[in-house]
């Protein structure tokens, strides 16, 4: 099979693959609801939820339960309930008893204390203390810089499996979610290029990796812009990401460059280069999406070289921890009966010597005589003591 063959199936080999589980867990509806009294911002924050901060004009119509403490028995089907909660009101015990009540059954609950007017010297406190199982988080509802960095961080630990839905429904948590899915997915491909000890560079083929690398690889990153495009809100089937992406992957941007720019350290060619190729390439396949979503434009080329680079000595970093923390394999020390000192590799083997004790040598019989067992000195036949030592003789032979 052809270097563009091997590339060209990449997308052929994605297509069988069975996408339903990835794309269900992205369209499942993720419930939540938010309960709190009137005034408390409990409207702001869900349209907070269902917009986007890096771009405005983006907003989903994701339902969200709204509710007061008195109207909140819809709640316990939530996903997760947001307990709203005002610094300008001072009676939580309708909240406080809903909490329990939840906690007892096993809801995953998120105090949010939204702190009005913070320049008023009036406004009262977050307490943390008595909300038993539940999260809190003290901050404004409309400070976007404080839900992207503090609150959507907190969500998405609470809801661990469920991030590619909470993207595509609601807005808020794209970016953080597009980020960790970028890093993760270099993560893997890199050690996997450590795990596989990817083979040595091929300058005949100008490619820096072996095919059968090459496709793993790649189809790490076509699983990734695909996950992307779903948790970004882009549509489902998989033919749209060929067309808009597959000259990414397809036309084997990454290994021509990289090529080009390390076919002249083959002699000095080692694995931390290779995992920090697998790394900066998956980094800008991801960039490449992401920044098509932000910014409505795809990236040059120059730009993704620039992209590399900067990865690239992310990679080289991250390969340097993991060779650091990678099992050490060491030759062990043989031990044999010792014959002298052996050399293997870079080892000298040391044989310990054996001592046999001997036996006593013993003398046949001359015919019609009687060996001494002691001295072994012939005697009569019918000598019954040794004419030499004086011992015993033993029976005729």
């Amino acid at each position: 099979m052809g270097t563009l063959d091997a590339f060209a199936n990449v997308w052929k080999n994605l297509q069988e693959l069975d996408l339903r589980p990835i794309r269900e867990a992205a369209e499942r509806d993720v419930r939540i609801a938010i309960v709190g009294q009137a005034g408390s911002g409990r409207h702001t924050l869900a349209g907070q939820l269902r917009s986007d901060p890096a771009r405005p004009q983006v907003s989903t119509q994701a339902p969200i339960l709204i509710a007061t403490p008195g109207d909140a028995a819809e709640a316990r089907n939530a996903d997760l309930i947001i307990v709203m909660l005002s610094s300008a009101e001072s009676d939580e015990a309708a909240e406080r008893a809903l909490v329990r009540d939840w906690g007892a059954a096993g809801k995953k609950m998120l105090v949010f204390h939204n702190q009005f007017g913070e320049a008023n010297a009036n406004s009262r406190l977050p307490e943390w203390a008595g909300w038993g199982p539940a999260r809190a988080v003290g901050g404004q509802a409309t400070d976007r810089k404080f839900l992207e960095n503090t609150f959507a961080p907190l969500v998405l630990e609470m809801l661990p499996g469920d991030q590619l839905a909470l993207g595509r429904h609601f807005p808020l948590f794209r970016l953080l979610i597009a980020r960790r899915l970028i890093s993760e997915s270099c993560i893997a491909n890199a050690t996997y290029s450590l795990g596989s000890g990817i083979a040595e560079i091929v300058p005949v083929l100008d490619l820096p990796l072996n095919v059968t690398d090459m496709l793993v690889l790649t189809k790490g990153q076509a699983l990734l812009v695909y996950k992307l495009g779903l948790a970004l809100g882009l549509p489902r089937d998989w033919q749209y990401y060929l067309g808009e992406f597959g000259g990414v992957l397809g036309g084997g941007f990454l290994w021509r460059q990289l090529a080009r720019s390390l076919v002249g350290l083959v002699p000095g060619w080692g694995i931390l280069p290779k995992v920090a190729i697998a790394y900066a390439g998956t980094y800008v396949v991801g960039e490449v999406v992401l920044q098509w979503y932000l910014t409505g434009r795809h990236v040059s080329t120059q730009q993704m070289r620039d992209m590399y680079r900067q990865a690239f000595l992310q990679g080289k970093e991250l390969a340097a921890r993991l060779v650091q923390h990678a099992p050490r394999f060491h030759l062990p020390t043989i031990r044999a009966p010792r014959l002298g000192a052996r050399r293997l590799g870079d080892r000298w083997l040391r044989f310990p010597r054996l001592r046999l004790k001997r036996k006593p040598r013993e003398l046949p019989a001359p015919a019609g005589r009687a060996v001494c067992p002691a001295c072994g000195t012939a005697n009569d036949a019918d000598a019954a003591f040794c004419k030499h030592c004086g011992q015993a003789l033993r029976p005729l032979i």
